[in-house]
């Protein structure tokens, strides 16, 4: 599935959070989002599964309009992993992945979570009777990307999944998601304070800030050709000294 975003327009209150923000995430492709905190970035992902219904604009999954589905029904067709996770605490490991597939009827949703789990490199007898706070940071994250594609979704969003961990839980999940994303070939949206994280993962980066879009290109293209002074001024930040920088 395809995700669109027209001239998507958002305020909350007195602060404009996205100004005529459009882009196209082609089918089977990752596109990151990248910009300091309040550039909107967090703001546009939830536009597709409509935890937040634009002020203006149009959003579209597949072609359809999201405004023209129930928010339960396209929520279900959405995974999604927030940055912490969003597991319910007083479920285990198990049910919590089984989640959408038991809410879809699917048969034997619990075999689908545990191969799934297993997909994220959790055993489900070790983990599966687990509760979440009986798990790591990264367990979590393994345990909340299990959940997000249990369902075999066709769209990914993903708002810093990795931002809370430890240096080495964020690599490793990092090349997990990239070996998933090349299993499912789910179309993801991905938000990131990390420029090279984008870059690792992502098929190109799109740099926002205060609720726009400055330039959408590969890391290469981007330092090649900044569009704006701003874009140059972020990467010159970000990459500074050759290693990995986030961007705040």
């Amino acid at each position: 599935m395809s995700l669109e975003a027209r001239h998507v327009s958002h305020a909350f209150g007195n602060v404009t959070a996205l100004h005529e923000v459009s882009l196209t995430v082609p089918r089977g492709r990752c596109l990151a989002l990248v910009g300091e905190s309040g550039a909107g970035k967090t703001t546009l992902l939830r536009c597709f599964n409509r935890m937040v219904v634009p002020s203006s604009g149009e959003v579209r999954v597949d072609g359809a309009d999201v405004t023209m589905r129930s928010a339960v029904a396209l929520r279900r067709q959405v995974g999604y992993v927030p940055q912490h996770g969003g597991l319910l605490p007083h479920w285990t490991v198990l049910r919590n992945v089984a989640l959408v597939p038991t809410l879809l009827q699917q048969p034997d949703a619990a075999a689908t979570a545990s191969r799934t789990l297993e997909q994220v490199g959790l055993s489900p007898r070790e983990f599966g009777d687990r509760y979440p706070d009986e798990l790591s940071g990264g367990q979590r994250q393994r345990v909340a990307l299990a959940r997000a594609i249990a369902a075999q979704q066709d769209v990914l969003l993903m708002d810093e999944p990795f931002g809370a961990l430890d240096a080495i839980s964020r690599a490793e999940l990092q090349t997990l998601c990239a070996a998933l994303r090349q299993d499912t070939g789910a179309t993801t949206l991905l938000v990131t304070h990390d420029v090279l994280e984008a870059d690792f993962l992502a098929d190109e980066i799109a740099v926002m800030r205060r609720g726009r879009i400055e330039q959408v290109a590969r890391l290469d293209a981007l330092i090649a050709e900044p569009a704006t002074p701003y874009v140059e001024s972020l990467l010159t930040r970000a990459l500074a000294g050759g290693g990995r920088r986030a961007v705040s």
